[in-house]
């Protein structure tokens, strides 16, 4: 298994699908972005092998050569996004739902109207700009991974229940029924008319707040890309401290003067102290003292249809990978778990039987080496598995790592652990781990 955002290149093209013209091009190697452009006649090159193809009913979606992956995507016959990557690991699920997110970014900044009918090319290029540093941060190594999982990034604060009754009571007292808290671009709590926000608004929403300068308030023009691609809302937000952030989605009112400084401390000065308790929960999602055992080095758990998921990398950061390594193993894994045996949409099997694979990718579903394959196994491969797990370095003893991924109802586990965890019970610590998580999602 490769790893996801190792040194690369990735290439984002947005064009108008009718004229061929080039709107925006943005570039990242490494994982950083880059000012790199791609020639016009590749450009062109590019886009005509895909109206090509239209012309002849024939959907050119991706195509692959010895380093790169190039994706296409139309939307609304108006606008083509094209994606090249040749960071290493990389895989066609990711690049289509990196354009997904994008798509959803400009119809979040500029509205499906302007994009669906150009009128003037040169006046929406000046007005795709604004889209730049969240469409950035998503061709970049983000802490974050809800344009991969669709799903929103969440933390657990440590007395919930005592913000979420601050931010219901802050929300009656402003007069939106659309408040989240924010902390460094991840959901602390919400209310739940916010926690029903369509895909993408959902991410792109908390991605946003976290990717602007830091400001002590705002107010946002947004456009929400499911519920109302037309017709524009306000976002505003409030800096209570550092990286945490009041998050309102509204109408026309109430107007920014209106949230002064009194309403703020009616609400939220006597939580101060759990506000900070709020802080370090950015990159670690868990609340401090959380018991995980100490061979995991990273975690994502995701609840399918809450659309949420929690994702760290910081349990035992005095061993080795570093965190951004761990971010792209998780990455990586999760992608190829989710394009082969766990599909969305599909129906899982309550099937016992665990899929592992070794360091030659050989595929194991529970039949020793020589021995005759059993019809209840057959019977197996057509149901989805419930547990996979994948074994690197297993050629050196205490070296590489482990990954493992389960799922139990709604939820699926991913674990990274050291190498000193054995094959045997991976499983068994995958489902206490599960079991231990789930009241926190």
């Amino acid at each position: 298994m490769g790893e996801e955002g190792a040194e690369g290149t990735v290439h984002l093209l947005c064009l108008a699908a009718s004229s061929g013209v080039p709107l925006f091009c943005r570039s990242s190697r490494g994982g950083a972005h880059a000012r790199q452009q791609l020639p016009f006649s590749v450009i062109g090159s590019l886009n005509g092998v895909h109206m090509f193809g239209q012309n002849l009913e024939v959907q050119l979606s991706s195509a692959r050569t010895e380093d790169t992956i190039v994706v296409w995507k139309s939307f609304h016959d108006s606008i083509t996004l094209i994606v090249l990557s040749s960071e290493e690991g990389t895989s066609e699920l990711r690049l289509e739902r990196l354009l997904q997110m994008v798509f959803g970014a400009m119809v979040l900044l500029v509205g499906l109207e302007e994009l669906t009918n150009i009128c003037n090319v040169e006046r929406l290029k000046k007005e795709l700009r604004a889209s730049y540093r969240l469409i950035d941060s998503f061709l970049g190594d983000s802490e974050l991974i809800g344009d991969l999982t669709q799903c929103v990034d969440c933390v657990v604060p440590p007395e919930g229940s005592l913000l979420q009754e601050a931010v219901s009571g802050f929300a009656e007292a402003a007069g939106t029924a659309f408040v989240s808290l924010v902390v460094s671009g991840r959901v602390v709590t919400a209310t739940e008319s916010w926690w029903r926000l369509g895909m993408p608004e959902a991410v792109l929403l908390p991605w946003l707040v976290g990717s602007l300068p830091p400001q002590a308030a705002r107010d946002y023009p947004v456009y929400l890309p499911h519920g109302s691609p037309t017709v524009p809302h306000r976002l505003l937000t409030l800096t209570l401290l550092p990286d945490l952030e009041l998050c309102l989605l509204c109408g026309p009112r109430p107007p920014l003067s209106q949230l002064d400084a009194q309403l703020l401390e009616r609400w939220w000065q006597p939580l101060l102290d759990l506000l900070r308790t709020c802080l370090p929960l950015g990159p670690r999602a868990l609340p401090a003292g959380f018991p995980l055992h100490t061979d995991i080095l990273g975690l994502l758990l995701l609840h399918l249809e809450l659309k949420r998921c929690l994702f760290t990398v910081e349990p035992s950061r005095d061993k080795e990978p570093s965190p951004e390594h761990r971010r792209r193993l998780l990455r990586s894994f999760y992608t190829l778990v989710t394009a082969t045996h766990f599909p969305p949409g599909q129906r899982r099997a309550q099937c016992p039987l665990c899929i592992g694979w070794d360091t030659e990718s050989r595929l194991t579903q529970g039949v020793k080496p020589g021995q005759p394959e059993k019809v209840e196994a057959a019977a197996h491969r057509a149901q989805v598995p419930r547990a996979c797990y994948l074994v690197s370095g297993a050629e050196e003893p205490g070296t590489g790592w482990r990954l493992v991924a389960l799922q139990l109802g709604p939820r699926l586990l991913l674990l990274l652990l050291s190498a000193q965890s054995p094959t045997y019970g991976l499983r068994g610590l995958a489902t206490h781990t599960l079991h231990a998580l789930t009241p926190l999602l």
